[in-house]
């Protein structure tokens, strides 16, 4: 067996950082009470999950999303202790699960850090889904590109005021869990530069980024990287193909062990969540279900199988707690089935192991993501209202990139100013990417 001990270099901070006065707290529980606290994470409350905010108040917001993300990712830490959870992975390296588990179970993130992951998975999308996203990415098309989880990145290491220019300054292990996806937008992405911006003719399909960090912040995944050997850094950094030519995009393969289980917290909460709100808005009915329905008896999961007329005839019936208790049951069936997976050779333990659903599971949860995207987000009214933030972004960044130092606040003429030639788009970029929903189209309507 490889050395499971971990690095302390994963509580270093940018900057050197001292408690307050009679400050007694772990480093973690201080992380997450700086995301907890700053603007970028109230800001979730007003923008857009997958329906517009304000559109019906049973929706759910990034930021009800979020805190969802944060109880099903406490719950799979809280599974993952259990010893159950490391058979599959005991058996693949022919050792007994009961001293695998005394081995690596010190690994897992305390409550502190899951939560904190989750609550920070998605403050940096921008307002309006990922309409929003698209249009930030076909603005910013020569200069680096827009994707919203480097744009989380970007916030925490740099944005966020907490600090002058390190942003909220949080360990070095908080940040590598919320890193979806180490590598450089720029490259992962198709090659924009061969494309070209026409309001008239644009398509949210032609603009959808790639995923990874921007090379605006290269220094900070350079520093989040130090105490990784050459050869790990290699290989966690690496690249496979995900769609052919023309519109080639290369995409990561791995992430760290918080990070897995963030991720998995996030699908779940997607999957069945949002759909829950489809259900009660009326979105979706029994009959469009039905299409579902034949795909999950299909499955090889034999609880599924067993239970899912019963929570089909709860998740539809005229009495909430019924729904509820279908809801509950089905989050509870993926949390319980979450296992311990080995990724790959790597020396580092927090990237040699990650949480993952046995495929019988994992195929039942891409029935309802699917169909959730199918059927939701897909859905033409949901798409028209989604092409309306879009619109209104393009407009707006136009209108700011041709007065900025008259149109743009105080604060961001001064970092504007200060920014070098090619950097200076990505200011603007900053600035609209921290509006939410109602504050963009407020601004939108003063400029038009």
């Amino acid at each position: 067996m490889l050395k499971n001990n971990l690095n302390p270099i994963w509580l270093e901070r940018q900057l050197n950082d001292k408690p307050r006065e009679k400050d007694h707290r772990p480093p973690f529980r201080r992380d997450r009470a700086r995301i907890l606290h700053s603007a970028a994470f109230r800001c979730l409350q007003a923008k857009t999950q997958i329906h517009a905010v304000g559109e019906n108040d049973f929706f759910r917001t990034r930021l009800t999303h979020s805190l969802e993300v944060a109880q099903i990712g406490s719950s799979l830490v809280s599974q993952l202790k259990l010893v159950d959870t490391y058979k599959a992975l005991a058996d693949q390296l022919n050792i007994d699960k009961t001293k695998l588990q005394q081995e690596i179970k010190s690994l897992l993130p305390t409550a502190d850090l899951i939560e904190s992951l989750c609550f920070a998975h998605d403050i940096g999308h921008p307002p309006f889904g990922h309409g929003g996203e698209t249009a930030l990415n076909s603005m910013m098309y020569d200069s680096g590109g827009f994707e919203g989880n480097a744009q989380t990145f970007r916030l925490l290491t740099k944005l966020e005021p907490y600090t002058p220019n390190a942003g909220m300054n949080l360990t070095r292990r908080t940040l590598l869990g919320v890193v979806k996806y180490p590598a450089i937008l720029d490259e992962t992405s198709p090659k924009y530069t061969a494309l070209s911006f026409a309001e008239q003719d644009f398509r949210a399909v032609d603009w959808r980024p790639g995923k990874g960090i921007f090379r605006d912040d290269l220094p900070v995944f350079d520093w989040l990287l130090q105490p990784l050997s050459e050869q790990d850094r290699i290989l966690f950094t690496s690249l496979k193909k995900v769609r052919a030519e023309p519109s080639e995009f290369l995409k990561t393969r791995f992430k760290s062990l918080d990070c897995s289980i963030m991720e998995l917290a996030d699908d779940i909460a997607y999957g069945v969540h949002d759909f829950e709100d489809a259900i009660v808005v009326g979105m979706i009915n029994q009959n469009l279900w039905q299409i579902a329905l034949q795909e999950l008896k299909a499955c090889s999961s034999e609880w599924v199988v067993k239970n899912i007329d019963a929570l089909t005839t709860k998740l539809f019936s005229e009495y909430h707690y019924e729904r509820k208790n279908a809801i509950g049951a089905l989050v509870n069936f993926f949390i319980t089935n979450v296992r311990w997976k080995l990724t790959a050779d790597f020396a580092e333990p927090l990237l040699r192991y990650n949480a993952e659903l046995p495929t019988e599971v994992e195929d039942v949860l891409n029935v309802f993501k699917a169909f959730v995207f199918k059927y939701v987000i897909r859905d033409v009214e949901t798409q028209r209202i989604e092409y309306k933030g879009q619109r209104i972004l393009t407009e707006m960044f136009q209108i700011f990139a041709s007065d900025p130092e008259r149109l743009l606040p105080r604060n961001t003429v001064n970092r504007w100013l200060k920014a070098e030639s090619n950097g200076k788009k990505r200011i603007i970029c900053d600035y609209m990417a921290g509006m939410s929903d109602a504050y963009a189209l407020k601004v939108y309507r003063q400029l038009t």
